[in-house]
């Protein structure tokens, strides 16, 4: 009964989609845009966008400073489809949800998927303004798309995590700038930044970096067998190592650097 109702659930997404873009397959590549990076959708050519809203099953991003659309187009002649925003467990959303519009969109196309965040330094070495290409993670959100029926309705439920991350198209990013590091990022639940204690806690798990997405969809595509890479800007040092946190900070700091984050983008999507 699950597996019937999620199946009428993603044809009805997956039709409303081709209608609105007047297409039978999406590109194969697709961009999931994080904190403070929307605008990156200025750069498609030959675009044609639809309101999530507007898909039936699909939740809206309601986070300041993301997008709430789906834009499909060319960049620098690579066809893609972008998700200006994206979706967060703690805005009440459960992980079947956050990654629901990735594996509708996995039935239509999508053969990889570039995610972008904002996150949060642990290392004295990663400064603020640091772009990381993420190779390892740690989930720490409490959940798990993969839980209960649905979760093993797209594929194994007992996941080897051991290669999420696809090594050779992190590694051609990494050769597009050589300021680019690479790190392992911890997902939290949120909304609240990290404590001193909390912190130093996950840099002693291992962690560079530390943000309140990305994993459960990392988790989805590696199951729906997506290759995955993942680029985070580093805006701030968490738990206390840097100055005071708000929101806004974090939109600031990514506004001041967008020119440089469009352009590595543009290149991501062409290797």
């Amino acid at each position: 009964m699950v597996a019937t109702t999620l199946e009428k659930h993603l044809a009805a997404t997956a039709n409303a989609i081709r209608a609105a873009f007047r297409v039978d397959e999406l590109p194969k590549t697709l961009i999931v845009l994080g904190s403070g990076f929307k605008g990156f959708e200025k750069a498609i050519n030959s675009s044609k966008n639809i309101e999530l809203g507007q898909l039936p099953h699909v939740a809206t991003p309601s986070v300041q400073g993301h997008g709430a659309s789906l834009v499909m187009g060319s960049v620098d002649g690579t066809p893609v489809v972008v998700m200006t925003g994206r979706l967060h467990l703690y805005e009440g959303l459960s992980a079947h949800d956050i990654v629901y519009p990735l594996r509708a969109l996995s039935q239509i196309g999508v053969k990889r998927v570039l995610l972008t965040n904002a996150s949060g330094s642990l290392r004295s070495n990663i400064p603020p303004g640091s772009l990381v290409a993420i190779n390892d993670q740690i989930n720490l959100t409490g959940t798990s798309c993969l839980i209960g029926p649905t979760g093993k309705y797209f594929g194994k439920q007992f996941l080897d995590m051991s290669s999420a991350f696809d090594a050779q198209w992190t590694q051609k990013i990494c050769l597009l700038d050589k300021t680019i590091v690479r790190g392992v990022y911890a997902g939290v639940l949120g909304p609240a930044y990290e404590t001193p204690a909390e912190a130093k806690m996950l840099a002693g798990l291992g962690a560079d970096v530390v943000g309140m997405s990305t994993v459960q969809e990392v988790i989805a595509a590696h199951q729906l067998g997506l290759k995955v890479s993942c680029l985070s800007f580093v805006t701030n040092m968490s738990g206390g190592l840097g100055e005071t946190l708000t929101h806004q900070d974090v939109l600031d700091l990514v506004a001041k650097n967008q020119e440089r984050l469009q352009s590595i983008l543009i290149q991501t999507v062409g290797v």
